[in-house]
């Protein structure tokens, strides 16, 4: 067990079945190996998370998570919705994590698979924030350029106005300010209590951890998946292994809501 500051820290990695652009997509391949994996053995690399747990209503999911080291919970129906609330996710594998390990987490921080270039430092300087600060939330996000809000508009009529901020004509990229930022969907740590509260981010007392932009590709359509795949190309992650029980694991049956643990 790992401790900073005799702190628990869980990280909560979600990751349903029921993606619709990507089938599977948290355990589609990205350079031979699963989605997953890039993230699980990241949690799994920091210094200061205690447990790592995936929570899916997949077998195939959770197997493939154990595989790579994780541990893992079967997440209930009722929480595998398309419209079911990460919060919740979080919430109920806090409980069921803090109930197998008799322990109580101070902190909590989801990963979210689908961003697999965040690294164990970008992890571990997220928490490091969250620890000295005692936020209410570390949230990761990204500096916008070419789309800041100021060059955001609207259509009306179809004539384009602003949409909140005034352009002034032939502004450069630079001129644009304050610099602006965007959550980048890839970490999020907060309080316990927060969770509690059903609340991951948006408190006046939410501190960011800025990450660059070559470690923010969200892989939501196939399109980013390929983005993904050349960008991996260029900075391998070698330690990622890829095993041959992945493909006796994809090609297998799987019990996806069958099974409900609450």
């Amino acid at each position: 067990m790992k401790k900073i500051l005799n702190k628990k820290i869980l990280a909560v990695i979600l990751a349903r079945s029921g993606s619709k652009s990507i089938p599977l997509k948290n355990i589609c391949l990205l350079n031979g190996k699963p989605l997953l994996a890039y993230t699980v053995l990241e949690a799994l690399r920091s210094k200061f998370i205690t447990h790592v747990v995936v929570s899916s209503d997949s077998q195939k999911i959770r197997d493939i998570a154990e595989l790579y080291g994780a541990e893992t919970i079967v997440r209930p129906r009722n929480l595998s919705l398309d419209d079911s609330k990460p919060v919740d996710c979080d919430f109920h594998a806090t409980k069921l994590m803090e109930a197998k390990k008799n322990i109580r987490y101070d902190f909590v921080v989801e990963l979210l698979c689908t961003n697999p270039f965040k690294t164990f430092q970008d992890i571990d300087n997220a928490i490091s924030i969250q620890i000295k600060t005692n936020a209410d939330s570390v949230i990761s996000v990204m500096r916008l350029d070419d789309h800041h809000p100021i060059r955001i508009k609207k259509i009306e009529n179809g004539l384009i106005r602003d949409f909140c901020l005034f352009e002034i004509p032939e502004s450069r990229r630079q001129d644009l300010k304050p610099d602006a930022y965007i959550r980048n969907g890839s970490i999020y740590c907060m309080r316990r209590d927060m969770l509690e509260k059903k609340i991951r981010y948006g408190t006046e007392n939410s501190q960011a951890y800025i990450m660059p932009r070559e470690r923010t590709v969200n892989i939501d359509e196939p399109m980013d998946l390929e983005i993904a795949s050349n960008l991996m190309s260029k900075y391998p992650r070698d330690y990622v292994k890829k095993y041959d029980l992945i493909d006796t694991i994809l090609l297998s049956d799987d019990d996806c809501n069958k099974k409900e643990n609450s």
